[in-house]
């Protein structure tokens, strides 16, 4: 029991790790730099804020390595619920993570030209602005196909925590409308061609519900832990 507790808070303080590197990464770092529509200023605000850039690729980084290994601990948390489906769950985690680190290499190439562009600015602008838009472009599709594993991991790992005994059910039920919200926004992101036009409304839709649900179950296992003893199986 005492062991369960200390993995419990581990995977809780892996959670707020995650937390705090993704945000910082996602939105202070690149939603600060990336404008629509506009590949100039874009290419500019990169070129021009390298370091905070540099900072940004290494916080997903971090935020990946954790992410991976947080897919044993949450197993062993889970596994007496049905045992089957933890392993099933941990292992569209690490699915995500991996191709999470396949879409980081673009954003380690943009790191490249920038170093290349402020020692040696040799570089037209215009091939500039076309080689880091490609490589944005790359790391967002494959992001977004990691997130349709995340979203299954999301929507499992919700189900068995509803049938637990050990975290509340409302958790549950966050996580997996979390889960729905991932896989709406991935394919709206990967299948609408107009989907800039509701782009507000679907980051409504994966923020909010993600939030409450991740959140809830990291406060939880910081806070609470495991309270009732497990039957593994």
């Amino acid at each position: 029991m005492k062991e369960l507790n200390i993995i419990a808070r581990l995977t809780g303080l892996g959670y707020l790790i995650i937390f705090i590197t993704g945000f910082y990464a996602n939105f202070f770092v690149l939603e600060g730099m990336l404008i629509d529509g506009d590949i100039s200023q874009t290419t500019t605000n990169i070129l021009n804020n390298s370091i905070k850039f540099n900072w940004g690729v290494y916080a997903f980084l971090l935020m990946v390595i954790v992410d991976i290994l947080l897919a044993y601990p949450l197993y062993i948390l889970i596994r007496s619920v049905d045992k089957n489906q933890s392993i099933f769950s941990s292992i569209l985690r690490v699915v995500n993570g991996v191709i999470f680190g396949i879409a980081l290499f673009n954003l380690f190439e943009i790191q490249k030209i920038a170093y290349r562009f402020n020692t040696n600015a040799v570089l037209l602008k215009e091939e500039l602005e076309n080689q880091v838009i490609f490589l944005l472009d790359k790391f967002d599709h494959i992001w977004l196909v990691g997130l349709l594993f995340f979203g299954l991991h999301l929507f499992i790992l919700g189900k068995l925590i509803f049938s637990s005994d050990y975290f509340p059910k409302t958790i549950g039920v966050l996580l997996q409308i979390a889960a729905f919200g991932y896989l709406v926004d991935s394919c709206a992101q990967l299948l609408m061609h107009n989907y800039a036009e509701y782009k507000e409304l679907f980051e409504m839709i994966v923020i909010i519900p993600g939030v409450l649900g991740e959140f809830s179950l990291t406060i939880w296992l910081l806070v609470k832990g495991i309270n009732k003893p497990q039957k593994h199986t």
